[in-house]
């Protein structure tokens, strides 16, 4: 499986992007995904997630400014991102949640759980 993380660039302070992650493989539509971040001299922290099934899961300092999506059809997911901060300014890393069809609500913290990785793409937000 390998994961192409692209969008990143940089926005001003309540800006808005839009982030993609394509997937290669034929079993995409039965893993969750999630999305990370690692701003400078911190640890890689959740975002968001999404279930095989849709269900989604936001960090709380996201909540009501992010959406994350999928396209079975294009084995693709996004994070819609809108509101942008100076603190959202890190690399963002998609991954895919290790269980097939995990019914469970737990999407990790740090990364953990998740057997693949995205390159990562660099969203800087300057105020």
């Amino acid at each position: 499986v390998q994961l192409q993380a692209s969008g990143g660039g940089l926005v001003q302070a309540g800006g808005s992007l839009r982030l993609s992650c394509a997937a290669s493989g034929s079993t995409f539509s039965s893993y969750g995904m999630g999305w990370f971040r690692q701003a400078p001299g911190k640890e890689r922290e959740f975002v968001a997630a999404i279930s095989w099934s849709g269900s989604r899961y936001y960090a709380d300092s996201v909540k009501g400014r992010f959406t994350i999506s999928r396209d079975n059809a294009k084995n693709t997911v996004y994070l819609q991102m809108t509101s942008l901060k100076p603190e959202d300014t890190a690399v963002y890393y998609c991954g895919r949640r290790d269980g097939r069809y995990y019914s469970g609500t737990y999407y990790g913290t740090g990364g953990e759980n998740y057997n693949y990785w995205g390159q990562g793409t660099l969203v800087t937000v300057s105020s």
